[in-house]
């Protein structure tokens, strides 16, 4: 008999907002995997931390966080190949994702390699977008708004083409291209309409109108929320 595989979003950063069916799991699953950067403590781990029975057997998936080097195909090769090994020993293994597993979630490349091969469950979880609006108080759609959501990593003609297209627009991974996409957002008249948010719904969350962030650079998990109307409900 062989071990099942789940992904678990485990949500935006608050550890009370994983969902009651992901918490089951994860604290039944005789074997945990989480993502995190070389060197660095893991976000994923440090989330659930407190919902921890003790005595898992925990896989830790060192990935590098390089531009150009991500997805590390050989990465998760390796540890694709440990998961399934205590998979085929007949032991579950909970893959834990910030977010939610198929929203740019880092599981995904793991589901590529071994949801063929083994029963697998997808846990969704809370976004890190979804949370972010709630955070700000700032719905994003209603009616027949288009929503768009943007990698701020993408060059600054393909953000302002975008984001003429749409109603609303979610750009995510802000990080180091902050002032890129607030020079786009200053050429669309944009800027007043735009909300900051940065770690949402951690401890250190920051959260501000767009027009009063005036730094250059941001952290990795930060994003913009702007709604053309300025309010949905408009």
């Amino acid at each position: 008999m062989v071990g099942t595989l789940y992904g678990l979003g485990i949500g935006p950063g608050d550890p009370d907002l994983i969902t009651l069916k992901a918490l089951k799991i994860l604290q039944a699953a005789p074997v945990i995997a989480y993502p995190a950067p070389e060197d660095k403590d893991s976000l994923a781990r440090a989330i659930i931390a407190p919902h921890l029975p003790g005595g898992q057997k925990e896989i830790v998936i060192e990935t590098p966080m390089v531009p150009g080097r991500f997805p590390a195909n050989d990465v998760y090769d390796k540890y694709s190949e440990e998961i399934a090994a205590e998979l085929n020993v007949g032991h579950d293994v909970a893959v834990l994702c910030e977010g939610d597993p198929f929203f740019f979630g880092s599981f995904m490349y793991i589901y590529a390699r071994l949801s063929e091969r083994f029963e697998t469950v997808v846990v969704p979880g809370v976004s890190s977008a979804m949370a972010s609006a709630c955070q700000i108080g700032m719905p994003i759609t209603s009616r027949y708004d288009v929503l768009t959501v943007l990698p701020a990593p993408i060059p600054a003609e393909d953000i302002l083409r975008r984001l003429q297209a749409c109603d609303a627009a979610i750009i995510m991974k802000v990080g180091r291209h902050f002032a890129k996409v607030r020079d786009v957002l200053g050429t669309l008249d944009l800027i007043d309409k735009a909300h900051y948010i940065e770690h949402a719904t951690m401890d250190n969350q920051v959260m501000m109108p767009l027009s009063e962030a005036t730094f250059e650079k941001a952290p990795y998990f930060s994003m913009i929320i702007v709604h053309k109307r300025g309010e949905a409900w408009k």
